[in-house]
């Protein structure tokens, strides 16, 4: 039992590490945004040279490899157990990051929640599109047409990894955010639905 044990903490040490690598590779789509630092000759490092990449180019560069490893560890403990390990996984980096936004807020009521989406940057805008479908006091609901992340998973045909790693911890980023929000969703373009139907509704 302890072995066994063992070993599950090293899978769940392992799939951290993974999950988390697989989200900050996306910090690199703000690099084509900022405006970068010069020398004093007018040119800059080559580090800091523009890569040429797309966002399309961009996510499969990132989440390729991630791919091929989930699928690597599937071969070892099974689809199912992965599947809950990641959904696990997911559902605390969720409220983690809902309660670290909220931080960044004066309130953290729905208008502060709904201010990236009704005010996206270069970022969000060439990596989602979306409507707005409602916007009160206590709901705020948009319909998402087209998702990189979904057109990135699904082309590796790995929707049901997407979803867990992606999408899965909208609902509880929400209630880290407030834990008087709750998120509704019954769509999603990652598991090949024509639409998200993402619902944040405030509870009086």
């Amino acid at each position: 039992m302890i072995i066994q044990s063992e070993k599950s903490q090293n899978r769940r040490d392992f799939l951290k590490l993974l999950t988390t690598g697989s989200m900050f590779c996306l910090g690199c789509g703000y690099l084509g945004a900022l405006p970068l630092p010069e020398q004093k000759t007018g040119t800059k490092p080559k580090f800091q040279a523009d890569s040429k990449f797309s966002f399309e180019q961009l996510f499969s560069f990132g989440y390729g490899p991630t791919v091929n490893m989930l699928r690597g560890l599937e071969k070892r403990i099974g689809h199912d157990e992965l599947i809950d390990m990641l959904k696990a996984d997911s559902e605390k980096r969720g409220a983690l990051n809902g309660r670290q936004m909220a931080k960044s807020f004066p309130k953290n009521d729905l208008a502060a929640f709904s201010l990236i989406m009704k005010k996206p940057d270069y970022f969000w805008k060439h990596v989602l599109t979306f409507d707005i479908i409602e916007d009160t006091l206590t709901v705020f609901e948009i319909k998402v047409r087209e998702c990189l992340w979904a057109k990135t998973f699904r082309k590796f045909k790995a929707g049901d990894f997407g979803y867990t790693l992606i999408c899965h911890g909208d609902f509880s980023m929400a209630g880290g955010f407030n834990p008087r929000m709750k998120m509704h969703r019954s769509k999603t373009l990652m598991q090949g639905q024509d639409y998200c139907n993402h619902r944040w509704v405030m509870k009086a």
